[in-house]
Order: C-alpha cells, then sequence, then structure tokens
C-alpha cells in the first residue's frame, strides 16, 4: 500500500495537467471530446455547475468576462478549491498543509445552500435570472 501511495501523487498531478492541456486545446462549446451535461441532456435544466468545462476553457485563455457568463459560481469557488487541493498536495509531499481556515457549520450549510438557490435561479426564464443561464449575458 505504501509503494502504490508513492506513485499516486504524481499519478493524479499527471492527470490533472492532461486535463488542463485537453480543456485548453478543446473548446467544450465546439468540440465532442467532452460529455454533455447529464442534467440538462435528461431534464433540459441547468445544473449549478453546467458551463463550468466553458467557464474554465475561458479562464485558460485570460478571458475572464466570457468565462464570469458561462459559470459565476465556478469563477468565485475556484480559487478556493485551487487552494485545498494545493495544501492537500503539499501536505502529501512534505507533511505540512498550508495556513487552514476552520469554517463554521453554518457557512458550509449557508454553501450547500447558495449551490442549490444559484442552480434553481438559473433555470427561472425571466430577466434577470436568465442572465445566470450558461451565456445568458454574452447574448445581452
Amino acid at each position: 500500500m505504501q509503494r502504490f501511495r508513492k506513485y499516486l501523487l504524481p499519478a493524479v498531478g499527471f492527470l490533472v495537467c492532461a486535463a488542463i492541456a485537453t480543456l485548453h486545446f478543446f473548446d467544450p462549446a465546439t468540440s465532442s471530446v467532452f460529455p454533455p451535461c447529464p442534467l440538462r441532456y435528461l431534464t433540459g435544466w441547468y445544473c449549478p455547475g453546467c458551463g463550468s468545462l466553458r467557464a474554465l476553457h475561458q479562464l485558460l485563455h485570460g478571458n475572464l468576462r466570457a468565462a464570469w457568463a458561462f459559470n459565476p459560481l465556478t469563477v468565485l469557488l475556484l480559487p478556493f478549491l485551487a487552494y485545498g487541493t494545493t495544501s492537500y498536495a503539499l501536505f502529501e509531499l512534505r507533511g505540512r498543509y498550508l495556513p487552514r481556515l476552520f469554517l463554521p457549520a453554518v457557512w458550509i450549510r449557508a454553501l450547500c445552500a447558495a449551490i442549490i438557490l444559484f442552480g434553481i435561479a438559473r433555470n427561472i426564464p425571466l430577466h434577470p435570472f436568465d442572465l445566470l443561464a450558461p451565456g445568458g449575458s454574452l447574448l445581452r
């Protein structure tokens, strides 16, 4: 098990780099490399994550406005996800985390509620909620 663990972090790092390179070179809006959102495909509704791949593609090309238009929640939460992932990777490599911030349970519940409300609001076909649909604010 210890020998397997030794190769796990480099393998995950390689896969993440390969995924980022694929996302950089293939536009999810026009390429069939990436599968469609299952919820959108089955129901026609946008999930809170719809547009995230297109947003990440735009961020990799330096286009913050288009990334925000595809999924503002992804743009807001990406720095926190990157920090947590980096902290965990450093712990695996060096045995020490980056400075850690512990959130009270009420904040975690509020984040979950905000994600659910975002998913509901982006499916309301009225202005200004229609701006939350992936690419909705690019159309105006």
